[in-house]
């Protein structure tokens, strides 16, 4: 169950920064309103707060991080951008995810 809870808080942590930088991406390259700043700047400080929830020791939590939030944004860019995920997109997502998985799940001695 911890790990499923990890993986789970990851997720959501990485679609609160992504949103967070995505918004004003499109106020400053498809000129949407500047009010998207707004829920952009409350989406970053969501994702600071979640990350501060992990457990583990702050360098190996972000390192873990990091795994997910790439499989993360292939997702995004897949879902919200429409643009299909080539292999080596999807191969890396997986080396990284596995990555993330020897960082936060391995044995800990002391």
């Amino acid at each position: 169950m911890f790990e499923f809870k990890t993986i789970l808080l990851f997720f959501i942590t990485a679609v609160a920064e992504i949103i967070g930088c995505y918004l004003p991406y499109l106020w400053l390259k498809h000129d949407k309103s500047i009010w998207l700043l707004i829920p952009a700047a409350i989406s970053l400080a969501v994702f600071a707060w979640l990350l501060s929830l992990h457990p583990a020791s702050a360098g190996r939590v972000y390192a873990a991080y990091g795994g997910v939030y790439i499989g993360v944004a292939i997702l995004w860019l897949w879902l919200v951008e429409g643009v299909t995920p080539t292999v080596w997109d999807l191969v890396g997502s997986l080396v990284a995810g596995i990555g993330m998985a020897i960082i936060i799940f391995a044995p800990r001695h002391g």
